[in-house]
């Protein structure tokens, strides 16, 4: 069994910095590829619309987000992957004060949802 996760986060609000973000993305350092795959994660997927990014996540049931994410940044490169693209980030406006990509609330599944009947 797997659970996911959607996140999001801003980027800053300058054009060049949100096209060199997507640039960097097509080609992420193999070490942060590495470290992240390490943690378990089985999907990730992040998407833009203007400067807000959407993150999906697949991890299984027994992944614990906060203390296994924070696994991810033990390894060198990924942490300097992690602070490189903190650059072109900011956080979006509801997050905690904890979060950097600030979960966001599931409010509807086509699959799996309670119905009234």
């Amino acid at each position: 069994m797997t659970k996911s996760y959607a996140m999001a986060l801003d980027l800053k609000d300058d054009a060049a910095l949100i096209e060199r973000y997507i640039e960097h993305h097509r080609a992420v350092w193999p070490e942060a590829l590495d470290s992240l795959k390490r943690l378990g994660i089985e999907k990730m997927k992040i998407f833009l619309l203007g400067r807000r990014l959407f993150m999906y996540v697949e991890v299984p049931d027994d992944f614990d987000f906060p203390t296994d994410l924070a696994r991810y940044t033990e390894e060198p490169r990924a942490r300097e992957w992690d602070e490189f693209m903190r650059g072109f980030q900011e956080k979006v406006p509801g997050a905690m004060p904890d979060e950097w990509w600030a979960q966001m609330e599931q409010v509807w599944d086509l699959y799996d949802w309670p119905r009234d009947e």
